[in-house]
């Protein structure tokens, strides 16, 4: 038996150090490929340093949460530093930061000093360093709150932008940066589109302005007017301002207002939102003597907008959009737009809220039951002077309340479409039409009024097989009111742009119609 045993024991001895060794591999392997992963060195330090690094760097305070949340994860290893001292990706992060101007962004760097006696002298910095790596994770968290954050939730509130904020993390996506640098150099992190399109005019217009940008247009006080065959000094000049933002592909210098010049003029004003005619009036001149340096912070204002968008809401499969400033409405599927329709916002004093909701119903042929305000300030002293005028608009008394009954001359029209919200804000259809022909279109109380409500009725109803345009028609002229449920709820986002490129890499600039652009510019560059 004894002899027996010896092979045994031999077999057992030689599997359990097998298996052990296989662990050992393994867990060597998984810790390489971690390391790997992160590009980092296996060194890690006291988390006691965190808090007294931010004791001596107080600037960078802002960014303590997030440092400490990012090294919980690695345990405390250095990431910024591999077995040649800074890595790849630190170099990237600091070059990007130095050029924030490009982004849009002006600001001071925190300890720009120390950083560039860091990154101009990597061969002085080959030893991992505490201060260094500290300094590196506040650097990429300061870049990120400066490019794909913006202000914060609380200050775009104060400014009436209620539309929801993106929310998102940084640090995990910083692993992914460090596996692969070239990432921070492509459209990540789901900024709206919008924000990369805008950077690149940005670099046009720097690039007119360093070349001295344009002359002020002369206006003549005596003339109202220049329409094609029309000679005036100015006209060359409008030649010469229209040349410059490429909106005609040569400048002759003539100073007759000739074809050449009119094709520039409808280019110009389309992407101004006037209405598309020949005739230069005065206040076109006027939006053609804005600076180039006043049309580079309105890029810049934009930019700022679309980092507080994420780029989510462009997978809904169906989207509408309004642009306040635009006087413009669009309606998506898919990611294209269907329908577009001019709208109508509200005046200066009641102005159309900045947000989204999503829309539930449309109801044809409604009721308007006249809101409190402007029954006290309006239709009660209307009444006190005229008893006769609640049966002169078709109105009547609903309860305590007035209400507008159904019909064509009805303040909501045909059609309305809702969005339940505490801004008693929503579309509808309008029996003043002409308002549509008008280049400011902000008359109304704070709804928005569409120029296309059955188009837009048709188009939201488009895969619902029991409606079609002669129902829809039908429905906005029978004799009762109708609500119509949506299967599908669509987002209807109010946004207010007064900078946006299209889909044709064309840039249009809009009336800043409620003065919100200065108000951020004084966030944005205010010293």
């Amino acid at each position: 038996m004894k002899k027996l045993h010896s092979p045994i024991l031999l077999v057992v001895f030689i599997l359990l150090f097998t298996i052990v060794s296989c662990k050992k591999k393994d867990g060597n392997t998984v810790a390489a490929n971690t390391q790997t992963s992160i590009n980092a060195i296996e060194v890690a330090f006291d988390s006691t340093q965190i808090k007294t690094f931010f004791g001596k760097y107080p600037k960078l305070q802002p960014y303590q949460g997030e440092v400490e949340q990012l090294y919980r994860k690695h345990q405390f290893h250095y990431i910024w530093f591999d077995k040649d001292g800074l890595n790849e990706f630190a170099g990237l992060l600091y070059n990007k930061v130095n050029n924030l101007s490009k982004e849009g962004i002006e600001t001071e760097i925190p300890y720009k000093e120390k950083l560039d006696n860091i990154y101009d002298n990597p061969d002085d910095n080959q030893k991992a360093s505490i201060e260094t790596e500290l300094l590196s994770s506040s650097l990429y968290f300061f870049y990120a709150d400066k490019v794909y954050d913006g202000i914060s939730t609380e200050k775009s509130k104060d400014l009436e932008w209620f539309l929801p904020r993106k929310r998102q993390s940084y640090v995990n996506y910083l692993d992914s940066l460090l596996i692969d640098p070239s990432l921070i150099h492509k459209e990540e992190k789901g900024v709206l589109k919008q924000y990369y399109l805008l950077r690149d005019v940005l670099q046009e217009y720097r690039k007119i302005e360093k070349k001295g940008g344009w002359k002020t247009i002369a206006l003549d006080p005596n003339v109202k007017s220049y329409k094609p065959g029309d000679s005036a000094t100015a006209i060359a000049q409008i030649r010469t301002r229209l040349f410059i933002t490429d909106d005609i592909s040569r400048d002759s210098k003539s100073a007759v207002y000739d074809d050449e010049l009119a094709t520039g003029i409808l280019k110009f004003k389309k992407r101004s939102g006037n209405l598309l005619n020949k005739t230069i009036l005065p206040e076109h001149i006027n939006y053609m003597n804005v600076s180039v340096a006043d049309r580079i912070k309105t890029v810049m204002v934009n930019m700022e907008r679309c980092r507080w968008i994420s780029n989510d809401i462009t997978k809904s499969k169906e989207l509408i959009v309004v642009n306040i400033p635009a006087y413009e409405l669009t309606f998506f599927r898919d990611g294209k737009p269907e329908l577009r329709s001019k709208v109508v916002v509200g005046k200066a004093m009641h102005k159309t809220v900045i947000f989204s909701a999503p829309m539930k119903y449309i109801v044809f042929r409604p009721y308007w039951n006249v809101p409190t305000s402007i029954l006290k300030k309006e239709i009660l002293p209307a009444i006190e002077k005229n008893p006769n005028y609640l049966a002169e608009h078709d109105m009547e008394w609903k309860d305590s309340n007035v209400r507008q009954r159904p019909g064509p001359e009805n303040s909501l029209g045909l059609v309305k479409f809702l969005f339940p919200n505490s801004n008693a804000i929503y579309l509808h259809d309008t029996p003043s039409k002409s308002l549509f022909g008008k280049e400011d279109r902000a008359f109304s109380h704070g709804c928005i009024r569409v120029a296309k409500p059955k188009e837009l009725a048709a188009a939201i109803m488009k895969d619902d097989k029991k409606w079609n345009p002669e129902k829809i028609e039908s429905a906005m002229n029978g004799g009762e009111e109708y609500w119509y449920t949506l299967k599908n709820k669509i987002p209807v986002y109010i946004g207010y742009f007064t900078a946006w490129v299209d889909a044709d890499g064309v840039v249009h600039f809009y009336e800043d119609v409620y003065k919100k652009d200065e108000a951020l510019a004084t966030l944005l560059f205010d010293k």
